[in-house]
């Protein structure tokens, strides 16, 4: 949880609420690249997900300032079940978002709010800096970490359906 979160414009905090169903790093890729070609400046990361020909999940963090492709999975095969998350991708990630907020971007993007943060690792740090910064700041959250969003937040913040004209009208 953040202190004092009676200081924070809850005008500039937004979260997507989506299901497993729902492609919301699409919207908000799609969404922020929209933005910067309409002259905003924008920071953060938002992430791309592929499959490799042998059917294995590749996940990228893009730098939606330079365009920055960023691994943050590790390669650890079809039978792995540990996390497949890389920490020094992660790392990475958190230098890029954290650079964005010292900017003070018109709008920061954070791909999501997840497991990982929910549990105190991840991102969480650079959710709490923007927050605190205040710092416009729009992400994704899976509907089985709102709760631990709500927490985190202290409440505080708009929570946006998971379609593309709702997050404009925010």
């Amino acid at each position: 949880m953040i202190a004092n979160l009676a200081e924070i414009d809850p005008k500039r905090l937004a979260a997507i609420l989506y299901r497993p169903e729902q492609d919301a790093d699409r919207l908000l890729a799609d969404f922020t690249q929209d933005l910067a070609r309409q002259g905003v400046r924008v920071g953060g990361i938002v992430q791309r997900n592929f499959k490799g020909a042998n059917g294995t999940k590749t996940m990228l963090a893009l730098d939606v300032a330079t365009g920055r492709e960023i691994p943050i999975c590790q390669p650890l095969g079809s039978g792995a079940t540990s996390c497949k998350l890389d920490a020094n991708g992660l790392a990475d990630a958190a230098v890029v978002v954290s650079r964005a907020i010292k900017r003070h971007v018109d709008l920061l993007v954070i791909n999501k709010f997840s497991k990982q943060e929910a549990s105190g690792r991840g991102l969480r740090d650079e959710f709490a800096d923007a927050i605190i910064a205040g710092v416009p700041l729009l992400t994704a959250v899976p509907e089985k970490c709102h709760a631990a969003w709500r927490t985190f937040t202290g409440d505080v913040g708009t929570t946006l359906r998971c379609e593309r004209q709702v997050v404009e009208g925010w």
